[in-house]
């Protein structure tokens, strides 16, 4: 079966080399590699056109329609990292047990957090607000919350998954379904809508391509792979 194009980008990064774009503090992205990918994010729907009327909608079914196991997964989602995807790595997959790798991840969702952020207050898109959602019932806290485009949590587990398929090559599909999952269930939740979610997951996959072509991103993937090897955790060799 043909791999989806996310997927066979991150398995064949390595091939690709590095380039010393990267800020000499160590950081993963340069400023150049954050303004192109955010210059390549299109436009959201117009604010009250048909579209974004329409996308709004699919969010209000959504929350209306909610499971109570989605739901309650996703306010456990509300604050996650790369360790959240232990149900599909494994139970020993924990932070405590892997400061490297917790290290390499720490500062992959800051620097993503931050692209993030950046986006998001230059094309301020208001959020969703379902009927009986935690945005009709408390609109003051609504108001504080950061804007809706590109959803962060998409993003996020988007670089998450690709990163993480380095480590683990064998779960890459797995891991990318779960990025999906964390991204749909901030619809089911009520506080994006599928177009936000949709542009994280581009967003967080762009991020994450320029994040493997940084020699420190190369360097702290090494140290990873080695301590995911002394704690018994490294893939098994077909």
């Amino acid at each position: 079966m043909k791999k989806p194009l996310a997927i066979a980008l991150v398995l064949m990064t390595p091939l690709l080399g590095v380039t010393a774009n990267a800020h000499a503090s160590g950081s993963y992205l340069s400023d150049t590699q954050v303004n192109t990918v955010m210059a390549a994010l299109p436009a959201p729907s117009a604010p009250g056109s048909a579209e974004d009327l329409a996308d709004r909608a699919a969010t209000d079914r959504a929350f209306a329609e909610r499971s109570a196991a989605d739901f309650n997964q996703a306010k456990q989602e509300d604050d996650f990292d790369a360790f959240a995807f232990a149900p599909v790595i494994g139970v020993d997959f924990r932070a405590e047990k892997l400061p490297h790798v917790a290290a390499l991840f720490k500062e992959a969702e800051t620097e993503t957090k931050d692209a993030v952020d950046l986006s998001k207050n230059h094309w301020k898109r208001p959020r969703p607000c379902p009927p009986a959602s935690a945005c009709a019932l408390h609109p003051e806290k609504a108001a504080k919350k950061s804007f809706g485009y590109p959803s962060g949590h998409a993003s996020r587990a988007a670089v998450d998954a690709i990163l993480l398929a380095q480590l683990f090559p064998q779960d890459a599909d797995a891991l990318m379904q779960h990025a999906r999952d964390i991204g749909w269930r901030r619809v089911v939740k009520g506080v994006h809508t599928l177009q936000d979610i949709y542009a994280g997951r581009e967003f967080g996959q762009a991020l994450a391509i320029d994040m493997l072509a940084s020699p420190a991103m190369q360097h702290d993937l090494a140290a990873a792979r080695e301590e995911l090897r002394a704690a018994g955790l490294a893939p098994k060799s077909p």
